[in-house]
């Protein structure tokens, strides 16, 4: 992290994982001695609905915390229309995007009130509102290990793995434990790793 005040927003929707993926940022960030300030915002209340943290981290100062528009140096995206709504609020030619692939339709979809976008142009999108693009198939990698709450650490781990965040495994697994449990360890562990070779 080259700047100060480093500007991170994870977003996605209500149960993936989101505000945890901040907190377990936050807190190893916080043990390697920055000042982290955190904020969520959120859309629709129930499970499914836009959810979105402001990470805000600095050597020097406690920042707001909520980001000013077109700020974010990196962009976590859990969901990937999320990516685009969100980067067209706080991205700018400089941010740098880290995007799970797999979407995840909202009711109104469903319902077939409107339509989800198009693979190809989300990933457009997303490409023309930032400098770099990493797109990571984390969901279907948190399938394979039969955990799909495990989406978020693994794109912890792709974002750590080029270089975005320093994170290391031993770092985030005692982050688990201490906001955890112990018991989640040892897979949160195994889901960094998965993040990390995507990438590499």
């Amino acid at each position: 992290m080259n700047k100060d005040p480093f500007n991170l927003v994870v977003c996605g929707v209500g149960g993936q994982g989101n505000v945890v993926a901040s907190l377990l940022i936050g807190a190893v960030l916080v043990d390697q001695g920055y000042k982290v300030t955190i904020g969520e915002t959120y859309g629709a209340s129930q499970r499914g609905g836009s959810v979105m943290s402001h990470v805000r981290v600095s050597r020097e100062r406690q920042y707001g915390p909520l980001l000013p528009p077109h700020s974010a140096d990196l962009l976590i995206a859990l969901e990937p229309s999320e990516a685009v709504r969100v980067l067209a609020q706080f991205g700018n030619p400089e941010t740098v995007s880290v995007v799970n692939t797999r979407p995840i339709h909202p009711v109104d979809v469903i319902c077939g009130d409107i339509s989800y976008p198009p693979t190809d142009r989300l990933r457009q999108r997303i490409k023309s509102l930032s400098s770099t693009a990493y797109f990571v198939p984390a969901t279907d990698k948190a399938l394979e290990m039969e955990n799909p709450l495990l989406t978020n650490i693994i794109l912890i781990g792709a974002a750590s793995g080029v270089g975005l965040l320093p994170i290391t495994e031993d770092a985030l697994a005692k982050a688990v434990k201490d906001y955890m449990s112990v018991q989640k360890v040892e897979i949160n562990r195994k889901a960094f790793r998965v993040g990390t070779q995507i990438v590499n």
